[in-house]
């Protein structure tokens, strides 16, 4: 099947980004509801085993063994596991903290890929990234500040979340450039739906759903396997330089989702940590940005 090419179109590309990550912080809301009646695991499951059916159901008629053909297939079943375990850590610390604490934790991820990025792929720390990556955490520390209430248990499972998170993304990085996106997405979907099928005897559990619970349930998998269309028609519409501040609406989105749906706001001390880490995750993306626009002039005029 032939690849499809896309015209660039920066402002579509922008309107698919916010909407995605509006379904992620829905999922995230979701999923945060339904723990509270049913085991962790068995949430997990169903986002996963929904989304793999999903892409089974819309995707394997037509792109076939193109789905499942990949040159680094081991390395493909590392990303997924890291995403498996991604996930249920953040769930996990979702259920226990507010959602826009919670997110803006997991918002730390592109400062932690700046200090694995030295150590794996040996790209430099500037001076400025450091106190960039210095700032994000001083962020967390005022969320998490004597006083505010918050069980460090869900503040550890979100930290624990944004290092799987940051390797996450450099493992992404590393197979972008030779596979298909589909696949990738293909791949982290059946690895979570295998591995955790595997362990339903020792999880299943809770009352039977209701029917707007079977619903909330499959919705896991809708928001998510959409929410990734989504994200990755994005990234053929527009840079990824263009794109990547308003991935950062994924905080507004769970300061509104977290007032709408369970009558939370932050504090202010938390809303200045939050703040702080995303204008800190920010400043990553940005001087990606302008890296990228001066090698691209240092390459015109050699």
């Amino acid at each position: 099947m032939p690849h499809t090419q896309f015209e660039p179109q920066p402002l579509r590309g922008i309107i698919y980004i916010l909407i995605a990550v509006f379904f992620f912080t829905a999922l995230d809301a979701t999923s945060k509801y339904l723990t509270r009646t049913f085991p962790l695991p068995m949430i997990v499951w169903a986002r996963y085993t929904v989304h793999f059916l999903l892409m089974l159901i819309f995707l394997a008629p037509s792109m076939r063994l193109k789905l499942v053909t990949t040159r680094n297939p081991w390395a493909q079943v590392r990303r997924g596991l890291v995403l498996l375990a991604t996930s249920c850590f953040g769930i996990a610390g979702f259920r226990l903290l507010p959602l826009a604490e919670a997110t803006a934790v997991i918002f730390l991820s592109p400062l932690i890929v700046v200090l694995l990025a030295r150590w794996q792929l040996g790209e430099k720390i500037t001076p400025a990234r450091w106190v960039a990556v210095l700032a994000g955490f001083s962020g967390v520390l005022l969320i998490a500040r004597p006083g505010s209430d918050l069980p460090v248990d869900g503040l550890l499972f979100m930290v624990v979340t944004a290092f799987l998170y940051a390797i996450y993304q450099i493992q992404t990085r590393r197979l972008s450039p030779s596979e298909n996106s589909l696949t990738m997405l293909f791949y982290g979907a059946m690895i979570g739906t295998v591995g955790l099928s595997i362990a339903v005897p020792f999880y299943w559990g809770g009352p039977t759903p209701t029917p707007f619970q079977v619903l909330q349930i499959l919705s896991l998998g809708v928001l998510g396997g959409i929410g990734h269309w989504l994200f990755i028609m994005a990234f053929r519409h527009a840079k990824a330089s263009t794109l990547a501040p308003f991935t950062y609406a994924q905080l507004i989105w769970a300061t509104l989702l977290g007032y709408l749906v369970y009558d939370h706001l932050p504090d202010g001390i938390a809303f200045i940590g939050i703040v702080i880490i995303a204008l800190s995750s920010m400043s990553i993306a940005l001087s990606e940005r302008f890296k990228k626009s001066a090698n691209s002039i240092n390459q015109t005029n050699n």
